[in-house]
């Protein structure tokens, strides 16, 4: 940053503009073409169109307001803290306050600010009822005022790295997609069955139960054993950052005890939705409501069954094989006779091998995108910092 700048409270560098609702009881002030903000289209940092709009009319009959493009937007109360700029002409609801500065900020550095005290502004609004800040808390903070090359230069700075972020998170998700690519390429649709492979039931592919039941009533502190539960399998990923405890004895460790190799399936909420089991910690159970599948080897491997699962549940197939009541439930007898495919175990060994460097290219996207995180983060707390600052004005 520039070596003299000033000091001021946003207050004395901004206007500020709030929002309405338009009454819900007239449905027709939703039924026109005015861009209506709202925490929702907070998705981007540029906002070109919403999910929302009003007409004309709902203006004029409310407290919303029209803010110009450019505008720099703030969430004061639900999503407290977000920020996004006005790609149009759109108008605000009252979760949002629009600032405009004058002539000695560039919207885009407010922008930038506002998104570097993002941590700050949600602090100032804990402890409310209602989560939220004031126009006056806004008005109050202190923004660091450089000339406008220097405030150029740190947008420039800013808009690059952030962009680098973003690309980073496209390549990622694209590695995320290589897998399910690969499997229909050397498989097909496993629904359909286009390649014509010899079709089983899911219990042929190995030895399959549910995990022990959690009966808080009879529990102790002698075998007391981390366990897996529905929401540490994930797909094609086992999260165990939050494992629980429960009493597995040695009568019943044996039967409960998850191998290496073995694949996790969700029995409730997203059915079917597996990962293989690669021995991320020495001892681990599981419970209820998860299957595990012991599979024979010489049958099917347990990425094929993984990616398996995954085709057929999204596509749906598998919400036939449940059982409904609040949730869906796939039960034992359900998954065992799940109509499956069984392609040549040749076919699947090479599909696992592919699958392993598939992963590897994920773990390298993955890395990159967070030492891009990390720099750009860097980038925004050192943009604003203190140390250089020499003049202040907190008119």
């Amino acid at each position: 940053m520039a070596s003299t700048f000033t000091v001021h409270t946003l207050g004395s560098v901004c206007t500020f503009v709030g929002g309405g609702t338009p009454s819900r009881q007239k449905p027709e002030y939703f039924l026109g073409g005015i861009p209506w903000a709202t925490v929702k289209d907070f998705k981007r940092f540029l906002i070109t169109d919403t999910e929302d709009h009003i007409t004309e009319e709902a203006i004029a009959d409310s407290a919303t307001n029209l803010v110009e493009q450019g505008t720099v937007l703030l969430v004061s109360r639900v999503g407290l803290g977000k920020v996004a700029i006005a790609g149009c002409q759109l108008a605000i609801n009252q979760d949002i306050k629009a600032l405009t500065p004058n002539n000695d900020v560039m919207p885009e550095y407010l922008f930038w600010f506002l998104l570097s005290k993002a941590s700050d502004i949600v602090r100032m609004g804990a402890g409310a009822t209602v989560q939220g800040i004031t126009l006056n808390d806004i008005k109050a903070l202190q923004i660091p005022v450089p000339p406008l090359p220097e405030q150029r230069r740190i947008v420039d700075l800013l808009s690059r790295a952030e962009g680098i972020v973003r690309l980073r998170r496209e390549a990622e998700k694209k590695a995320a997609e290589l897998i399910p690519a690969l499997f229909l390429d050397m498989f097909g649709d496993p629904a359909t069955n286009p390649k014509g492979w010899a079709n089983t039931t899911f219990g042929t592919f190995g030895e399959s139960r549910l995990g022990k039941m959690l009966d808080k009533q009879k529990q102790s502190d002698d075998y007391q054993r981390p366990y897996l539960r529905n929401v540490n399998v994930q797909w094609d990923r086992i999260d165990t950052h939050d494992l629980l405890t429960m009493d597995f004895r040695p009568e019943e460790q044996n039967k409960f005890l998850v191998r290496s190799g073995d694949v996790l399936i969700c029995e409730g909420g997203e059915i079917g939705r597996a990962a293989i089991w690669h021995g991320h910690i020495t001892e681990c159970f599981y419970q209820k409501a998860l299957h595990k599948l012991t599979p024979d080897l010489s049958l099917v491997r347990p990425d094929f069954v993984v990616w398996l699962l995954w085709h057929l549940a999204n596509t749906g197939a598998l919400l036939g094989s449940s059982t409904h009541a609040t949730i869906a439930h796939l039960t034992g007898v359900q998954l065992k006779g799940l109509n499956v495919i069984c392609p040549p175990i040749e076919l699947q060994s090479e599909f696992e091998n592919r699958v392993d460097s598939c992963h590897s290219i994920q773990s390298q996207q993955s890395a990159a995108t967070a030492k891009a995180q990390a720099t750009f983060a860097a980038l925004l707390a050192g943009a604003f910092s203190a140390p250089q600052i020499n003049l202040t004005d907190n008119t």
